[in-house]
C-alpha cells in the first residue's frame, strides 16, 4: 500500500505530529486533511502507536480496585435484615461499598448462590451508606444547646464539658425526682449489634441507668406490639416464624398488608418467593394499595378498607366452618377454644371462637355479607378467598404487622393466627403461623449481662411519655399503660424529667408530634446519643456523638430472619471525636461511682482505646455461646479473616414444626394454641394490667375509634395509612441525596378522588385533620383505592412558623392513643386533604425532585 504525504511530513513526521498534535501557523484545512487521511492509513497498517496514559476518571487521583484494602462488613438497622457490605479503603477512607459476592463463606467463590447458601446482597440503602457516614449531619463533637429547646442552637464542647454536665444533671434529678426521672427511650435504631446495642428492654442504656438507679422504661414495640401480644398470647412465643427459604415451598401465598419489596426480613425473602412462583405458587394481596410486590409476582388484589381485617378474618373464617372446610384433626389435637370440643374444663361456661363466627351470643354471625359492610370487599371475593385457602396445602397467611399497627391491631393478629389454625397450616412447610416472625435463634448478647440488664423504676406504653408529662400527676395507670410492681412503686405515676434518646429518633417516629413538642418544652433535660444529627437531637440539651458501625468492633445479627453471623471490625477510626455508646456509658459509670460494675473487663483508659475490651467480650460471646450452643466449629479468628458465617440448615427452619410432628407442647399455659387465652380470661381488674383496659379471651372484631365507617369522615372524609418506605429506615437514610432522587415523600391518592377535588399529578398538597398539619406533593394512580391515601412514614420534620410540617411526616397526625394492647395506632388516622399554596420541602437538600414530577403525564 502506497501512501501520499503531504510533503512537508514524512512517516515519522506524521507519528511525530499525532503525538504532539498540529501547529496552528502551518497547518490549512487542506493539509489537516490529508494528514488526517494519512495518519488513518497508518493506523490501519498497525505502524501508529500512541502511548500516551489512558484517563479513565474525570479527575485524579482516583484510587483504583487493586489500590484498595477490601474489608467485609454490614449494613446496621431494620430494614428487612442486616446484610453484607464490602467497604473498600484507602488509608483511613472508605471509597466504596460493594456486597456480598459468594466468594466470603466456607466453600464459597465469587458468583456462589444457592437456595440453602444465599448471597447476602445488600439493598439501595446499604450502598447508599458511605453518603451516610460522611454526610454534612454528621454528628462530630460533643453540642450543648446554647438557643431554646428545638431552635437547633448548639456550641461545640469538651468531652469532659460534656460528661460533667449530664453526671451532675442525672444526680440533681434522681435527688430531686426520684427514682423515675430520667425516661429511656432507646431502641434499635442506630446502634444495634452484640456487643454495642441500643435496645429498648435489654441494651446498654438500660443497664447503665439501672445500676444508676434511674429509670423509667418504655415497653411497647412502635413495630409489632399488637403482634407481640398475639404472638405470646396465642403461641407462647414471638419466635413463631419460618425461615423465609420455607416460602419457596407454598402453594399460595396471601401477603395481608405486606409489601415484601419494600418490608422483608432475613434478606431473602424475594428471591424465594420468586423461586415460589416459579413452581406454580399463587399469590395474594390484601391491603389498601397495590404494591411493587403484588406486580411483581401478579397476585390477585384484594383492595380493604383500613382497620378492617378483623372482620374480614372472621368472615372468611365463617365460610370456612360454615362450609366444614375446616382442618378438624389439627383443631381437635393443638387447639384450645377454636370451638365446644376443645374448650377446657374451666371454661365450659364462656365463648368459644366458633360460637362467636356464628353469633351464638351477640346474634350477630360473622358472615361474609356482614364482613363485606364493615371491610369495602364483597362477599363473593371473601367467600372465594376463604375457599382457596382452605383447600390449597400448603397454603401460607402472612399476616404482615402493618395491619396491626391500628386501633385494637392485636384483633386482627389473634384473627389471623385462628384462620391459620383452623386450616392446619401451622408448623408444616409452606405454610405459616407467622405473627411477629422471629425465627432462626441467635446468640444476641456479648455485652454483660447480669440482675441489672432491665431494672426499672416505671415502665410506660412507649406512645404515652407526652400525655404523662403533660398531665401529672393527675393520670391514671391505665391512661400510660403503667406496668405492673410488686412494691410500693406499684400504679405510682413516673414523674419524668428528662428524655434519653439511645440510637432512636424517636421524637420524628412517635405518635402525635404536636403533643410531644408540647411536652418536651416541660422537661428538665434531654440528652441524645447519635452519629447523626436528627431531628430528635434537635430538641435536645447534650449531643454526644456516637461511633457508627464502621467505627467500633461489632458483630451483626440478622433482624428477625435469617440464620448467619457478620464480622464487623473497625473499618476506619472513628471520624472527630466520637465515642461508641459503650465507652460513653463507662465513662459516665465512673464518674457517678460504678465504672467497674458496669463494664468489668475495662478500666478507665476504655475511654480512650476500646481496642482490646471489645475484642475479649466478643471473642468470649463467639466461643462461649456460638461455639458452643449452636454446633459452629469455626473459630474466631478463622470468622474474622472470613467476615461471615452462614448456618447451612439440612432443611427450612418451620416454626412449630417439633408441637406438630413431635408432640411437643407449645409454650403456652395449656401447651396448645390458645385461641381462648387461659390467662386473658382469669384478668379481674384491667386497670391493674399494663393493657389497662379490656381484652377479649378469644378473638373479635372491635370497631377502631376512626374509620371509614365512622361518622367524623364528615369532616375528614379520608383514611390515611403510613407504610414503612422503601429508600429510608424509618427516617433513616432521609438525608440521603442519592436515594431522595429517586423517592421522596409524596401522597398517593386515587385518581377518581383527585378528578373531585380537582388535584392533578404533582400538585402541592395540605393534609389536615385535628391534631396537625401537613404539605407534600400528590401523586395520582388507580393503585390506592378511593377513601385511602398513602403517606409513608419517616420523613424529618419541618416546621413553618404556623407549626405546618413542610417535610410531609404523618405523625403530624397521627392520634398518641395505643390500642390496649400497645398496638401503636399509626394507620388508625381520617383527614382531609386540597390543594395548597404552601411551601413544601422536601427534607434537608433542597434538589430532591417527586417523582410525581418526573412522571407526569399531561393532567392525569
Amino acid at each position: 500500500m502506497s501512501l501520499s504525504i503531504h510533503p512537508l511530513i514524512d512517516e515519522n513526521g506524521i507519528i511525530d505530529w499525532l503525538r504532539r498534535g498540529p501547529d496552528p501557523a502551518t497547518m490549512t484545512r487542506r493539509s489537516f486533511l490529508k494528514v488526517a487521511m494519512a495518519a488513518s492509513a497508518l493506523g490501519a497498517t498497525g505502524l501508529v502507536s500512541l502511548p500516551r496514559p489512558a484517563r479513565a476518571f474525570a479527575y485524579e487521583p482516583y484510587p483504583r480496585d487493586d489500590e484498595l484494602q477490601t474489608v467485609v462488613t454490614s449494613c446496621a438497622h431494620n430494614c428487612g435484615s442486616r446484610h453484607m457490605l464490602v467497604a473498600h479503603k484507602k488509608g483511613d477512607v472508605i471509597v466504596r461499598l460493594s456486597t456480598d459476592n459468594g466468594a466470603y463463606q466456607v466453600g464459597g467463590a465469587f458468583g456462589f448462590d444457592t437456595e440453602a447458601v444465599p448471597q447476602l446482597r445488600a439493598c439501595l440503602r446499604g450502598r447508599s451508606y458511605r453518603a451516610r457516614l460522611y454526610s454534612q449531619e454528621r454528628l462530630l463533637y460533643p453540642m450543648i444547646r446554647v438557643g431554646a429547646r428545638g431552635e437547633g442552637k448548639f456550641k461545640r464542647a469538651s468531652w469532659n464539658e460534656a460528661l460533667d454536665l449530664v453526671a451532675g444533671k442525672m444526680l440533681e434529678l434522681k435527688e430531686k425526682y426520684g427514682p423515675t426521672a430520667i425516661l429511656d427511650q432507646s431502641y434499635a435504631g442506630a446502634s444495634y449489634g452484640v456487643l454495642h446495642k441500643s435496645d429498648q428492654i435489654e441494651g446498654l442504656l438500660a443497664r447503665f441507668l439501672g445500676i444508676f438507679g434511674c429509670r423509667t422504661n418504655s415497653w411497647s414495640v412502635p413495630s409489632y406490639q399488637g403482634t407481640t401480644f398475639s404472638s405470646r398470647t396465642t403461641f407462647g412465643t414471638i419466635e413463631d416464624g419460618n425461615e423465609d427459604d420455607a416460602f419457596a415451598h407454598s402453594k399460595l401465598i396471601i401477603m395481608w398488608g405486606w409489601n415484601p419489596a419494600y418490608t422483608f426480613h432475613g434478606g431473602n425473602t424475594f428471591y424465594y418467593m420468586r423461586l415460589a412462583k416459579q413452581r406454580g405458587c399463587k399469590f395474594v394481596l390484601v391491603d389498601p394499595q397495590y404494591t411493587d410486590a403484588a406486580a411483581a409476582y401478579d397476585a390477585w388484589w384484594i383492595p380493604i378498607r383500613p382497620n378492617t381485617d378483623a372482620a374480614m378474618l372472621a368472615g372468611m373464617a365463617h365460610y370456612i366452618f360454615a362450609n366444614n372446610l375446616q382442618d378438624q384433626r389439627f383443631i381437635d389435637r393443638f387447639c384450645q377454644g377454636m370451638d365446644a370440643g376443645t374448650m377446657p374444663e374451666w371454661a365450659q361456661d364462656k365463648e368459644n371462637f366458633r360460637d362467636y363466627i356464628f353469633g351464638k351470643y351477640d346474634g350477630t354471625p360473622k358472615t361474609p355479607e356482614w364482613a363485606a359492610q364493615i371491610c369495602g370487599v364483597s362477599a363473593e371475593d371473601i367467600k372465594k378467598l376463604a375457599d382457596l385457602y382452605a383447600r390449597t396445602k400448603p397454603a401460607a397467611l402472612k399476616a404482615s404487622w402493618s395491619p396491626g399497627r391500628n386501633a385494637y391491631g392485636e384483633q386482627y393478629n389473634r384473627m389471623a393466627a385462628a384462620v391459620q389454625a383452623m386450616t392446619g397450616n401451622i408448623g408444616i412447610l409452606g405454610g405459616s403461623a407467622e405473627g411477629v416472625g422471629k425465627a432462626f435463634h441467635t446468640e444476641a448478647v456479648a455485652y454483660p449481662y447480669d440482675d441489672y440488664a432491665n431494672v426499672w423504676w416505671g415502665s410506660i406504653k412507649s406512645d404515652r411519655w407526652a400525655h404523662c408529662v403533660l398531665n401529672y400527676p393527675n393520670v391514671k395507670r391505665e391512661e400510660v399503660g403503667l406496668w405492673p410492681r410488686d412494691d410500693e412503686l406499684d400504679g405510682k405515676i413516673p414523674d419524668i424529667r428528662a428524655i434519653w434518646w439511645h440510637g432512636s429518633d424517636w421524637f420524628n417516629q412517635l405518635t402525635n408530634i404536636n403533643k410531644e413538642i408540647e411536652a418536651v418544652k416541660k422537661l428538665d433535660f434531654i440528652v441524645c446519643n447519635d452519629s447523626t444529627i436528627t431531628p430528635s437531637g434537635i430538641w435536645a440539651d447534650v449531643l454526644f456523638p456516637i461511633a457508627t458501625h464502621f467505627e467500633r468492633h461489632d458483630v451483626a445479627l440478622p433482624w428477625y430472619k435469617g440464620h448467619y453471623y457478620i464480622h464487623r471490625p473497625k473499618v476506619i477510626q472513628p471520624l472527630g471525636e466520637s465515642k461508641t455508646d459503650f465507652q460513653v456509658f463507662t465513662e459516665l459509670a465512673y464518674r457517678l461511682g460504678f465504672g467497674e460494675k458496669y463494664n468489668p473487663k475495662a478500666t478507665r483508659s476504655y475511654f480512650e482505646n476500646d481496642d482490646e475490651v471489645d475484642e475479649q467480650y466478643l471473642r468470649e460471646w463467639w466461643e462461649g455461646r456460638v461455639m458452643e450452643h449452636q454446633g459452629v466449629t469455626m473459630g474466631w479468628d478463622e470468622f474474622k479473616k472470613r467476615g461471615v458465617y452462614k448456618f447451612e440448615l439440612k432443611e427450612p427452619h418451620v416454626a412449630f414444626r417439633a408441637q406438630i410432628e413431635n408432640g411437643e407442647p407449645f409454650p403456652t399455659y395449656s401447651g396448645k394454641i390458645e385461641i381462648l387465652s387461659g390467662w386473658l380470661a382469669e384478668v379481674k381488674d384491667w386497670t391493674k394490667t399494663q393493657y389497662g383496659y379490656e381484652i377479649p379471651y378469644i378473638p373479635k372484631w372491635i370497631e377502631p375509634w376512626e374509620s371509614l365507617n365512622h361518622p367524623k369522615t364528615k369532616d375528614y372524609p379520608f383514611h390515611l395509612i403510613s407504610p414503612h418506605p422503601r429508600w429510608r429506615t424509618h427516617s433513616i437514610f432521609h438525608n440521603i441525596p442519592w436515594l431522595r432522587e429517586t423517592y421522596t415523600q409524596e401522597v398517593t391518592i386515587n385518581a377518581s378522588d383527585a378528578a373531585r377535588l380537582g388535584i392533578v399529578m404533582g400538585d402541592t398538597v395540605e393534609l389536615w385533620n385535628d391534631r396537625g398539619r401537613v404539605v407534600v406533593p400528590v401523586y395520582v394512580t388507580e393503585r390506592c383505592m378511593p377513601g385511602v391515601l398513602v403517606l409513608h412514614e419517616g420523613a424529618w420534620m419541618d416546621l413553618d412558623e404556623q407549626s405546618v410540617d413542610r417535610a410531609g411526616n404523618p405523625d403530624f397526625l397521627t392520634k398518641d392513643d395505643p390500642s390496649p394492647a400497645g398496638a401503636f395506632a399509626y394507620n388508625t388516622v381520617l383527614c382531609n386533604i386540597k390543594k395548597s399554596d404552601l411551601v413544601h420541602r422536601p427534607g434537608w437538600d433542597q434538589l430532591a425532585t417527586a417523582r410525581s414530577h418526573i412522571f407526569c403525564r399531561g393532567d392525569h
